[in-house]
């Protein structure tokens, strides 16, 4: 595609979405729906994370000048140590309110740029590293109606940037890797050694483009570590930090990791009762070999098409290639609550990195899990909306997916160039949110939200369903809130627990009873989204605390 079709079409697709009022729908609801929520809320959505009382904390980077958001109350941020400004009285994070599709500033004291987290236990949002002054912060953030960003100076052992973060069984974090770090350590800091060696991310990192930063990590079933860089993975024991199984490369050889950026998940745990549980992790998209350095040089080369599903838990695992439908580069993946996963945002050609991405890809795909391979993937509806490096995605409990950013650029470039700064805020419907659904989409009407509930024991969930009820497609599952950033969604997980008995109590009410995950290996403790599904249409989440 030549550059000035190119740009023409790109000013096309704005001059819609600017004339869209805030809350119309963009699209037909059969393969999804695009709502604009905020043409501008001040700040490009680097970072995302949902909290328990339905709000997003959204945060950027706090060193190329300026936002288009000023602090309340003449509040200004005093950093000697800021490369781009010293006085800086706008704000580089904010608070959004899903409920009243409403935002408020909040202030960051240090350079939280391309920083990790993941919440806590207690249900605060608890922050690591960046750049400059805050690579080596510790941040909290409590959800509260007028809370703010607190800051824990030398929280960390080393400087972070670039890291992954994973909660852990006994309700700790784990902080793996970043630029120059191949290690890893916890937080809070342990009374042991601050760092631990991982030499499988030196080994993972490539001469002056590295393609290993903001490994994918996950939990096994096991209560190891699964931990990808570039095109491989190893399964650690981080408490005896000790590599218990090496896995084979992806198929092909190309990379999956920042700058090369694709994306991961662990797929929906099933069958929580059986002795041996399954464990499936998922790779999609990222760049070929050497499209990071071309892409410097002005060549881009188009995205890897491939997927790459390998059962994490097999005795001999061997990779699974799958085609999507779209190239996809700097692309998102979440689970959805029925367990399908939806990837979205990104290019189909170039890499991560300043003006390195081209050719946005516009469509998200849906990709179902359970289908016979070949049948697994459906493309949904366009945006208007360029999503290309530093985007963002996060789960809602209504079943939406909220996507923000996209900032290509060193500073806030809003105009005379091909992809500028993006500022606003979208939800994507998937189509098991349309109406046509509402007489078999289940209503949670017990356990009330914020209810406790405990490892190993039976749990009966109260639905309404006012149509035709299919026991045997009845569902419950369970979505942990994750950290989005860099295409990577931190400590996403979904748990499948089925329906022990569906039980009719008259008047379009049902008990389903279910028995909680067993340990802590398989859902560490804290507050997670729990949903009904219903021949595959969710209802909306309730908040739940496992503990």
């Amino acid at each position: 595609m030549s550059a000035t079709p190119f740009v023409f079409s790109v000013l096309i697709l704005q001059l819609l979405f600017a004339s869209q009022p805030c809350h119309r729908f963009l699209a037909a609801a059969a393969d999804g729906r695009w709502q604009l929520l905020q043409k501008s809320i001040g700040v490009s959505a680097m970072h995302m994370q949902l909290l328990r009382n339905d709000r997003v904390v959204v945060f950027d980077r706090t060193d190329f000048g300026p936002s288009k958001l000023p602090l309340p109350n003449g509040k200004c941020r005093n950093d000697p140590s800021d490369t781009a400004l010293k006085v800086d009285c706008t704000a580089h994070s904010v608070e959004y309110d899903v409920l009243t599709n409403t935002f408020r500033p909040l202030m960051v004291q240090t350079d939280v740029w391309c920083s990790s987290g993941a919440i806590m236990p207690n249900g605060n949002l608890v922050q690591t590293g960046g750049f400059n002054d805050g690579e080596q912060r510790v941040r909290t953030f409590s959800p509260c109606s007028t809370c703010d960003w607190q800051e824990t100076p030398n929280g960390l052992a080393a400087k972070r940037w670039y890291a992954s973060n994973h909660i852990l069984p006994d309700g700790r974090q784990i902080v793996v890797g970043g630029r120059r770090q191949f290690n890893y350590e916890f937080v809070p800091k342990t009374i042991t050694a601050n760092t631990f060696s991982l030499p499988f991310l030196s080994q993972t990192s490539e001469r002056g483009v590295e393609n290993n930063l903001y490994p994918f990590v996950f939990l096994n079933v096991d209560g190891n570590l699964f931990i990808f860089a570039n095109n491989r993975a190893i399964l650690l024991d981080y408490m005896k930090n000790k590599v218990v199984k090496t896995y084979p490369t992806i198929p092909g050889g190309d990379p999956r990791s920042y700058p090369s950026t694709g994306s991961a998940i662990l797929l929906p745990l099933k069958n929580l009762k059986a002795a041996a549980i399954q464990a499936e992790v998922l790779v999609c998209g990222g760049a070929p070999k050497r499209s990071y350095v071309q892409a410097v040089r002005g060549k881009f080369i188009g995205a890897l098409n491939t997927c790459a599903r390998i059962k994490i838990t097999d005795p001999n695992p061997q990779w699974v290639m799958e085609t999507m439908p779209l190239a996809r580069v700097m692309g998102d993946m979440i689970l959805l609550p029925n367990g399908n996963v939806l990837l979205i945002n990104g290019a189909g050609s170039g890499t991560a990195g300043w003006e390195l991405g081209r050719n946005p890809v516009l469509n998200p795909v849906l990709y179902k899990p359970d289908n016979k391979i070949g049948t697994r993937f459906e493309t949904q509806n366009p945006t208007t909306v360029p999503r290309l490096y530093h985007s963002t995605a996060a789960l809602l409990r209504d079943g939406r997916v909220l996507v923000g950013g996209s900032n290509p650029h060193a500073f806030y470039n809003l105009t005379g160039v091909l992809f500028p700064t993006e500022l606003s805020l979208e939800a994507f419907s998937p189509a098991y949110l349309d109406t046509k659904f509402n007489n078999i989409r289940p209503t949670i009407t017990a356990p009330k939200s914020m209810s406790g509930i405990k490892y190993g024991t039976k749990l009966t969930v109260r639905v309404v369903i006012t149509g035709k009820v299919a026991k045997n497609q009845v569902s419950v599952t369970m979505v942990a809130p994750a950290f989005n950033t860099h295409s990577f969604s931190m400590n996403q997980r979904l748990l499948v627990l089925g329906n022990d008995k569906v039980a009719a109590l008259g008047k379009a009410t049902y008990d389903i009873d279910v028995t909680t995950p067993r340990s802590g290996n398989l859902a560490p403790s804290g507050f997670y989204l729990l949903f009904v599904v219903h021949q595959g249409i969710p209802s909306k989440g309730i908040w739940v605390k496992l503990q």
